[in-house]
């Protein structure tokens, strides 16, 4: 039985450059799990690999079909922005193992859908300031710069990380990724491995 190795964290803590290392390691063997979204693409992004990316007529669609396994909107500076992980026939646990990238709220949806024993949290970690100049360098490299959703975000991510809902999404190991990407990854290569010698 394959699972799906969840990756989560605040805002700039590096995820989707995480997420992108571990699709490129050929070693891992995963796949991804491409969420869909409403909001904006950004530059360098790639249309069904970062993300799927629809407008909200094509979310109300598929949430008419059922198909919709969780979805979280957020009320950005620039409207509303959707994102969901949806059943489009493309999750196969029988034959893969799977990485994602979501919020402390939609892994206890994705882990309720498929089981605990399917759903394994990779929970990022960055220091405050590090994380806050990473986000700055990101948004000043955008062709349109959204420095407000950029602060509002850090934030956001204060209420909702909170030490008491990381516990209470039974989150207990964390991978630090204050400095050196590659020491970050060599740990989850190695809980990746833990987790696969529990099958």
């Amino acid at each position: 039985m394959g699972k799906i190795f969840y990756i989560m964290g605040k805002s700039a803590s590096g995820k989707d450059c995480i997420y992108k290392r571990m699709m490129c390691d050929s070693d891992m063997r995963l796949l991804p799990l491409v969420l869909y979204t409403t909001r904006p693409i950004r530059d360098q992004e790639v249309p069904g690999k970062e993300y799927n990316f629809v407008n909200e007529e094509e979310i109300k669609r598929l949430r008419s079909l059922e198909k919709i396994i969780e979805e979280r909107s957020y009320h950005t500076v620039y409207g509303i922005w959707t994102y969901a992980t949806v059943d489009d026939g493309n999750i196969d646990l029988e034959q893969n193992d799977y990485v994602g990238i979501g919020t402390l709220e939609s892994y206890m949806k994705i882990k309720k859908y498929f089981g605990k024993d399917s759903v394994c949290p990779i929970y990022i970690e960055v220091e405050d300031g590090i994380r806050l100049e990473r986000a700055l360098q990101r948004e000043r490299e955008q062709k349109n710069p959204r420095y407000a959703e950029m602060c509002r975000r850090f934030l956001a991510d204060n209420e909702d990380f909170k030490e008491e809902h990381i516990r209470e999404a039974g989150i207990i190991k964390r991978f630090q990724n204050n400095g050196d990407i590659s020491n970050c990854l060599n740990e989850i290569h190695k809980f990746i491995g833990s987790r696969r010698k529990t099958l």
